[in-house]
């Protein structure tokens, strides 16, 4: 038996937001409130400078208690990373989600060597975001690095290989990450 999640986007609502500190230990501390915009979202900039790290961040929405709950990556200006593109270039099938999503040989080990050569991962797909959980699930049982993972705006992108330029665009000129290399299928050329 098979059981489907459905997930409903809020617009609209007042979403607590909070984080935590990445020593053991640490409560969740709120930064504040925002509305949801169309399509679910909310945009809220970090009122205080944080350190670098990874920070669990935890959304709560007001009106039913439901919780999102992901992570902020703080870097340094100037870090170097490594981009790798999800769709199709990990798979020897177009597929993430099918049975037979067969991976490319070679795939894990390469990503694997930028980590160990210090850099910083960085997967970008043009899937929208409610198939995050799928898509990391899909990371992890095939044992590739952590890293940094990026999901499409939207339910279904109108133009994938813009938004995925787009936001390499953002992160040079807004976050001042440098993209040391990327790799992608032929659809990202």
């Amino acid at each position: 038996k098979q059981w489907y999640q459905r997930r409903v986007r809020v617009v609209g609502e007042r979403v607590d937001i909070s984080i935590r500190e990445t020593h053991p230990g640490s409560e969740w501390r709120y930064l504040g409130t925002q509305v949801t915009q169309p399509g679910g979202r909310v945009h809220f900039r970090v009122p205080e400078r944080l350190g670098t790290g990874m920070y669990p961040v935890r959304c709560v929405v007001r009106g039913d208690m439901s919780t999102a709950e992901g992570f902020l990556a703080v870097v340094p200006p100037g870090t170097e990373c490594v981009v790798f593109s999800i769709d199709g270039s990990f798979t020897l099938n177009k597929t993430l989600m099918g049975r037979d999503a067969k991976i490319r040989p070679g795939a894990v080990e390469v990503v694997r060597l930028w980590q160990e050569l210090g850099f910083v991962i960085i997967y970008i797909t043009a899937r929208p975001d409610l198939q995050k959980e799928s898509v990391l699930e899909w990371l992890g049982m095939h044992n590739f690095p952590h890293g940094i993972v990026t999901f499409s705006d939207g339910i279904s992108p109108t133009d994938p290989l813009k938004d995925k330029t787009e936001y390499l665009i953002r992160l040079k000129s807004e976050c001042k990450i440098n993209v040391y290399a990327a790799y992608g299928s032929a659809k990202d050329i």
